[in-house]
């Protein structure tokens, strides 16, 4: 049975194969909109409904969904809509502490599996000139909070507490506990 993973996210795919899951990938394209405020509930709900968006038309395969956020300041953030937006998320976040959900969840129809979890990591930004801002600004607007922790080039992030998978946006520990409950 391979894993259809509701995603099309690169960082998404690799860390999947990073640790040697087989899956095909089938984006969800639901509307992200939720009722939720708080950080943990919002992308638990929208991993779900990814998940099941695609579940609906797959019942007989194991779907993965995932969904990240960053919160900083009360706000929650999400990824920028045009580089004017990237440098409003960037100043926000700019030697600030904040931290990153993501949401995951597996939805299996005809075995009647559905799980769903959240974790949640905290990293404190670098304090960055006006100049450097604007620069990074550039970069990432497919990207929560308009960085990019994985890539060699982003030195936005300074430390990191707790797991860095959660930051790139698929914490491996729910994924594996998740598919080993589905028997995947």
């Amino acid at each position: 049975m391979t894993l259809i993973l509701a995603s099309r996210s690169p960082r998404r795919k690799e860390l999947l194969k990073q640790a040697g899951i087989k899956y095909r990938v089938i984006p969800s394209r639901i509307e992200e909109i939720t009722s939720y405020k708080r950080p943990a509930l919002i992308v638990r709900e929208l991993a779900y409904k990814k998940a099941l968006s695609v579940a609906l038309k797959h019942p007989g395969s194991p779907v993965l969904g995932s969904d990240t956020l960053v919160y900083c300041k009360g706000r929650v953030l999400g990824k920028p809509e045009n580089h004017k937006d990237a440098l409003r998320l960037l100043r926000l976040q700019n030697g600030s502490w904040q931290a990153v959900h993501t949401g995951v969840a597996l939805i299996w129809l005809d075995k009647g599996i559905y799980l769903a979890g959240t974790e949640v990591t905290r990293c404190k930004a670098r304090k960055l000139a006006k100049a450097e801002l604007e620069g990074m600004a550039a970069k990432h607007h497919d990207k929560a909070g308009a960085y990019a922790v994985q890539d060699k080039d982003d030195f936005f992030v300074e430390k990191i507490e707790g797991r860095f998978d959660t930051v790139v946006g698929l914490p491996m520990n729910l994924v594996k506990k998740f598919l080993k409950k589905a028997g995947v």
